[in-house]
């Protein structure tokens, strides 16, 4: 049988029908997979838990090596410091070898002229028509007395617990004078002179009374100072006897 088509475009709405049929069974097929809920929950966890493994592993890598660079670094540091210490130490140790051997002549030395000095600035600063009857002191220069540079059999454990010092314990000298003088205002200046010497400290007037010496009235006086050891560098050295031409 022969069928015409009387009616024009038929065919055309026909084949859109179908293809809009074909899109919706395409849509529902897709829905009905899509509906599993559970599975597209373990398959995004696997992703995440894939994901997060693979950054973690890369981090705690890229740690590791930084640490062993930091690692090593510190050893070769440790190891460098370490020498320069070693080298520290015994440059220290033949030093204070050295001063244990120098101090003591030093501290001779220094202490040679202690009286000396004692006598030439008392000279030096006493005023017209005072004089000094008495001297006395307390205290020993270097050589003078029992102070030595070794330690005694008791310092054993007091040796052991710190480093040998290298300084040398020097005695306090402490001078006393007793003198007379007709002006009591000599002695004021006799003091402000003996302040101002590098080699006294601490003058103090203990007492002033007046006295009586072949008939006539004068004062006695006592002073107490303190002799300091100045830095040497400070001191200008002389020789005692005429120089020879």
């Amino acid at each position: 049988m022969i069928e015409i088509n009387l009616i024009p475009g038929a065919g055309k709405r026909k084949a859109a029908r179908a293809k809009v049929v074909n899109i919706g069974a395409v849509l529902s097929d897709v829905s009905g997979r899509v509906r599993d809920r559970f599975l597209i929950g373990a398959v995004v966890a696997i992703v995440i838990s894939v994901s997060a493994v693979a950054l973690l592993h890369l981090r705690q890598a890229e740690r590791g090596r930084t640490l062993t660079e930091r690692r090593d670094v510190a050893v070769a540091d440790s190891t460098r410091y370490a020498t320069i210490l070693g080298e520290r130490h015994r440059a220290e140790s033949a030093r204070d070898s050295l001063l244990r051997q120098i101090n003591p002549i030093m501290a001779l030395d220094e202490d040679r002229y202690v009286w000396p000095h004692v006598m030439d600035e008392m000279s030096r600063a006493l005023p017209q028509y005072t004089w000094i009857t008495t001297l006395t002191f307390t205290g020993a220069p270097q050589g003078g007395g029992s102070n030595g540079v070794g330690a005694s059999k008791g310092d054993s454990a007091a040796k052991k617990a710190k480093p040998t010092e290298t300084s040398i314990p020097k005695d306090v000298i402490n001078v006393r004078i007793l003198g007379r003088t007709v002006d009591l205002q000599a002695v004021t200046r006799f003091m402000r002179d003996l302040e101002t010497s590098p080699f006294f400290t601490a003058v103090v007037l203990e007492k002033a009374e007046p006295v009586t010496d072949n008939g006539k009235e004068i004062a006695q006086f006592q002073l107490a100072f303190r002799y300091s050891r100045p830095d040497t560098l400070l001191l200008r050295r002389s020789p005692l006897g005429p120089s020879l031409r």
